[in-house]
């Protein structure tokens, strides 16, 4: 049977062919479809999408009056300023430095520029030669001695001496470089001030017993002829 079929002509081997490349190809379409497909466009338009940062509100006139005044509020109240640089801190370092300050102490990251607007006509009109490169900006309105304790144990414990040391600080209008603020800085915290002043009374009473009862001392006997 296979010896008698006979030879197919050209013209049936170019048929052949073309019937099978439209078979591979329906094969193709079988698996890629052959049905164009529509995308629908997203109804936001991706130049109208504001995600913060250069399209915040912060950055506009608004937001940056906004924040100078509120500067301008916090150096009114503040003691001492002091700067360190800014970045490199990661969110937990940057909460756990934010929670080991002492109360009425905060920490914010300014832009020189407003920075500087906002020191102009306060006490700190000194600290403009601190507005420079990206830093920190300590407020401190209490315990001096306190907050740059507290800014001291963070360097030390999360290994931030050589990357965020101290820069300078302003007090009572007078710009400090890093040593003068450490210098501030060993003087004694608020709660170390209390304790002190807290004892010293404490000793009052005993001082005064003793003292009252010394049989030469010049008030016992000024006490005995009182009393007489």
């Amino acid at each position: 049977c296979i010896s008698a079929i006979k030879q197919p002509t050209g013209t049936m081997v170019r048929t052949t062919a073309v019937l099978a490349a439209a078979a591979v190809v329906g094969t193709a379409s079988a698996f890629t479809g052959s049905t164009r497909v529509f995308h629908r466009q997203s109804s936001v338009s991706r130049s109208s999408l504001r995600m913060g940062g250069a399209g915040g509100y912060s950055t506009t006139l608004a937001g940056k009056t906004d924040r100078v005044a509120s500067l301008k509020e916090r150096l009114e109240t503040a003691e001492m300023v002091f700067v360190c640089p800014a970045g490199g801190l990661t969110v937990a370092e940057t909460q756990e430095l934010r929670g080991s300050l002492p109360e009425g102490s905060t920490v914010s990251v300014v832009k020189n520029k407003l920075m500087a607007r906002a020191l102009e006509g306060t006490a700190y009109d000194c600290a403009n030669d601190l507005t420079k490169g990206p830093n920190m900006w300590f407020f401190i309105e209490d315990d001096i001695g306190g907050t740059i304790k507290a800014f001291n144990s963070f360097t030390k414990d999360f290994d931030k001496k050589e990357t965020h040391g101290l820069i300078g600080g302003a007090m009572e209008g007078t710009l400090y470089d890093a040593a003068g603020v450490k210098a501030i800085g060993a003087l004694p915290s608020k709660d170390e001030l209390i304790a002190r002043i807290a004892g010293g009374i404490n000793a009052v009473p005993t001082k005064l017993a003793r003292v009252v009862k010394a049989p030469n001392s010049k008030l016992a006997r000024a006490i005995k002829l009182a009393t007489e």
